[in-house]
């Protein structure tokens, strides 16, 4: 499709071009007047061409679309499952614990309700550690020992780095909206390869706040200068997406890569 639009416009400006130097060949000759004519032609070679181009930036500057309200320029990515895979099952499986042990270590870690309010940061690293061990006291040092190494369970996806960095390059936005915790963000931010291509970046621990309550997103908004229906927000947890939807912005529930580059594509984002 590129390729035959380049094709059409190198035609478009050859008729173009010899429209334009039609009167110049008219214009020769010798005769009454036959001078005068010879430089209006020439005039006009040079001033058609110039119009004609001055009408075409003024239709890609002005025309259809280019201003439309809600026309989105800021895609919001969210980071686990989405930019780096958090594959904490895989990870609790590589201890070998027999089957009983690994859910009481996964319900009283991963699947507790603290791991999640840990992203807001409102607690030190330690008394947050204290409280994952009392949910689980008969095994104090394998919790103390997973928690230590849990930055092991989040992994770049190969796709990440590119792909905001095909968004930069067509002339979008792009930020990070993120439930992260001080500890995981301390660990794992050098790599993060795709923070070098976001405009901006906002992560729960340094805010005190988590997704989906919106203050987190007013955040990101107030601070950037962003319009909600002018961004999209991407994120793996529909709640998550829900709150964005509500305050104005359009938003996708991420389930893979491949699909949420075709439902980019539907809003105008490729």
């Amino acid at each position: 499709m590129e390729k035959m639009k380049r094709i059409l416009a190198v035609i478009g400006i050859a008729a173009v071009l010899a429209a334009a130097c039609l009167p110049m060949i008219f214009a020769g000759g010798t005769g009454e007047g036959s001078a005068g004519r010879f430089i209006g032609a020439a005039a006009a070679a040079v001033f058609i061409p110039i119009l004609v181009y001055i009408c075409m930036m003024a239709v890609r500057v002005f025309g259809p679309g280019k201003n439309r309200t809600g026309q989105v320029k800021n895609v919001i990515f969210d980071i686990g499952n989405v930019l780096m895979k958090f594959g904490w099952e895989d990870y609790l499986d590589g201890y070998g614990f027999p089957e009983e042990k690994r859910e009481r270590l996964a319900d009283a870690i991963f699947r507790n309700s603290l791991w999640n309010e840990r992203d807001r940061g409102s607690m030190t690293e330690e008394e947050y550690r204290k409280a994952f061990v009392a949910a689980a006291p008969e095994y104090e040092q394998d919790v103390i020992e997973i928690i230590e190494r849990s930055p092991e369970c989040i992994h770049l996806f190969p796709y990440s780095a590119t792909w905001l960095q095909y968004l930069k390059e067509r002339g979008f936005n792009t930020f990070i909206l993120s439930n992260y915790s001080a500890y995981m963000l301390e660990h794992t931010r050098k790599d993060m390869a795709f923070l070098k291509f976001a405009d901006g970046a906002v992560f729960s621990c340094e805010e005190k706040m988590i997704k989906p309550e919106e203050d987190i997103y007013r955040t990101l908004l107030s601070r950037y200068g962003l319009k909600p229906e002018e961004c999209v927000f991407i994120d793996d947890r529909k709640d998550n997406v829900d709150t964005a939807l509500r305050l104005g912005m359009k938003g996708i529930v991420f389930k893979g890569f491949k699909e949420a580059a075709a439902k980019l594509e539907e809003l105008g984002v490729k």
